[in-house]
């Protein structure tokens, strides 16, 4: 595991009004990624954004973009996001009937592949799939809507997957997203997560670099 977490504000939380100057910013702040959340109002109940705006930010930060398809199907959609820009893209594996060509369809264009695990997706979702996967993702609020509750149940889960993983022998990137924070960072980090998708703690912070160290360092 890395030694400290790798950092991806999400966009969610950002002022959509200025949201090139939000982008700028979280680079500057020090973030590692810059989390996309895609939500389409179907599979989850809320809309966000979608390809058209990726590629609007593109130009306009270094940090890799990664894209989580809160989506259904998700496989018409992928090809749009990658021409978007996006680095990485990551999907529910409820969000289409074949996971296995789906994260096929994403490595061929490019980009790292990533399957999300809902608080109720157990993660035998992943097993058969773990040669193609980049990035494994924890959803520890139930998808949809930023600032929730952190689900202390799902801890358990990311253990598991941190062993899975390792076992595996793959360099996998194991994500967190969903109520963190720096009081529970500490807990996620001891669970083997290696990185955290932040919304609020960072984008509701007066001092976007300050919050991202504070992450980075354990909370602390």
């Amino acid at each position: 595991m890395a030694a400290h977490p790798l950092i991806a504000p999400s966009l969610l939380a950002a002022d959509f009004s200025r949201l090139r100057d939000e982008v700028t910013a979280i680079e500057r702040a020090g973030a590692d990624w810059l989390h996309l959340d895609v939500m389409d109002g179907h599979f989850v109940p809320n809309i966000t954004f979608g390809p058209l705006v990726v590629r609007a930010l593109r130009p306009h930060t270094r940090l890799p973009l990664d894209a989580h398809l809160m989506i259904a199907p998700a496989d018409p959609y992928v090809a749009a996001f990658a021409e978007a820009g996006a680095d990485h893209i990551s999907v529910h594996s409820e969000a289409g009937p074949h996971l296995h060509r789906t994260l096929q369809l994403i490595r061929s264009l490019g980009k790292k592949a990533g399957v999300v695990l809902n608080p109720a997706t157990p993660i035998e979702a992943v097993v058969n799939v773990l040669d193609l996967a980049d990035l494994i993702m924890v959803m520890t609020v139930n998808p949809g809507f930023g600032g929730q509750a952190f689900l202390a149940s799902q801890l358990p889960k990311i253990s598991a997957l941190r062993r899975l993983i390792d076992d595996s022998g793959r360099d996998i990137i194991l994500q967190v997203d969903g109520g963190v924070t720096h009081q529970t960072v500490p807990a996620i980090l001891a669970a083997g997560a290696t990185c955290l998708i932040a919304g609020t703690a960072v984008y509701g912070a007066a001092d976007y670099a300050a919050a991202i160290a504070a992450l980075r360092a354990g909370g602390r």
